[in-house]
């Protein structure tokens, strides 16, 4: 693989600490700015608004730019965003910041996803992809760990500025290594990138990545009063039960670019299904400590296993709509996605059969998954034969 998909990676990284990183210091956040600990979560919230709304936009707007010129400009913002961050005078002040910085979030993995895809054969994109989000991962499996501890010692504010140093490394590899397009720009236009991505096979597509990763939110965002209430390890070990998940994270990321590029609707089916699966399990085994351990490393290498697969196939399917566009579009149905599972495994806990049936309840949304993308596979599939049934006159 080029060392240029390993800049993107590096961006990725920074991009994913700024993301996760506010979860862990919400305490010390809310502390400071003198704001409810609800008020401070909204951080989260406000985070995936702005990806979700940014992803298209930003997208839309710079379809015309040199990719490299866009990534280099979205890793400015960042940079920008997160020294904002770190200066936040009051608690509308961060919000703001925390939304500006989210903007770039969407908008760098989409296009970037395209320049991975681009710098590879073509039987080694969903690799690609796959590789340049490990830079998200190993930031779930490391950095985000490393920013909560600074934060806790030395102020939340410092681990801001740790991220907004990060942005300047990555800012520089991605200058460095990245090359120019070896395509003109896209020239597109968003009106029309607009219907091509309305139409039904990519619109599926965004709804089944929708489903699956809600499916793993609604029980990632719960998984540490799952293993302290359910499972019985004290509040200590959680970090360390964590590192297990993000390893599953690298694992299953990587395994579903393999998978994808050797058959890519087998690789989307096999991972729904494989997600679904360990959700089900993961109700009995969160009794056993031994047994909830190695199903956290299955759930984060089950979750992520889907992603290359699923931004591949929106790819696929995006037709002559903006490629970019259609992947930052895939982006944004993953963040919410992220929102709604959170949401669901708090109507489960509250209004619900309680905190125990989350796991289990999650799997309903990989299932519909399943269902979504065979209504896909079909309806492609009838697409595809339908030149060929002309009347015999």
């Amino acid at each position: 693989m080029p060392l240029a998909l390993y800049a993107l990676t590096a961006g990725a990284f920074g991009i994913g600490i700024t993301e996760f990183v506010i979860m862990g210091l919400l305490l010390e956040v809310s502390r400071e700015l003198n704001v409810p600990i609800a008020s401070a979560g909204l951080l989260i919230s406000g985070y995936a608004l702005g990806v979700a709304i940014g992803a298209p936009v930003l997208t839309a707007l710079t379809a015309r730019w040199p990719r490299k010129h866009v990534l280099v400009g979205l890793i400015v913002i960042f940079i920008i965003g997160n020294a904002a961050c770190a200066l936040a005078p009051t608690y509308g002040w961060l919000m703001a910041a925390r939304v500006l910085t989210a903007l770039t979030h969407g908008t760098f993995f989409g296009v970037g996803a395209v320049v991975a895809t681009g710098l590879v054969p073509q039987d080694k994109r969903a690799s690609a992809i796959a590789i340049m989000f490990t830079g998200l991962t190993v930031a779930t499996v490391l950095g985000v760990p490393f920013g909560t501890w600074l934060g806790q010692h030395y102020g939340w504010r410092t681990s801001f500025w740790a991220v907004t140093l990060v942005g300047l490394i990555a800012l520089v590899v991605l200058a460095a290594l990245v090359p120019q397009d070896r395509m003109p720009p896209e020239a597109s236009d968003w009106r029309a990138d607009l219907r091509a991505i309305a139409h039904r096979p990519v619109l599926l597509g965004l709804l089944t990545t929708l489903l699956g990763y809600a499916g793993v939110f609604a029980v990632f965002t719960y998984i540490a009063p799952l293993l302290t209430q359910i499972s019985g390890f004290a509040d200590s070990a959680i970090s360390p039960v964590l590192l297990v998940f993000g390893g599953g994270l690298v694992v299953g990321n990587l395994l579903g670019g393999r998978l994808a590029d050797r058959n890519l609707i087998g690789a989307i089916l096999g991972t729904l299904a494989g997600l679904a699966t360990v959700l089900g399990l993961m109700t009995f085994a969160l009794h056993s400590p031994i047994a909830a351990i190695i199903f956290t490393g299955l759930l984060g290498a089950a979750g992520f296993a889907t992603v290359a697969p699923l931004q591949m196939w929106v790819l696929s399917k995006a037709g002559g709509a903006s490629q970019s566009l259609a992947s930052s579009f895939n982006i944004g149905a993953f963040n919410i996605g992220n929102a709604i599972g959170a949401w669901a495994g708090g109507v489960v806990i509250d209004h619900g059969p309680g905190l125990a049936m989350v796991p289990i309840t999650a799997a309903l949304f990989p299932l519909l998954a399943i269902a979504i993308a065979v209504i896909a596979v079909r309806a492609s599939k009838r697409a595809a034969l339908m030149p060929s049934c002309n009347p015999v006159l």
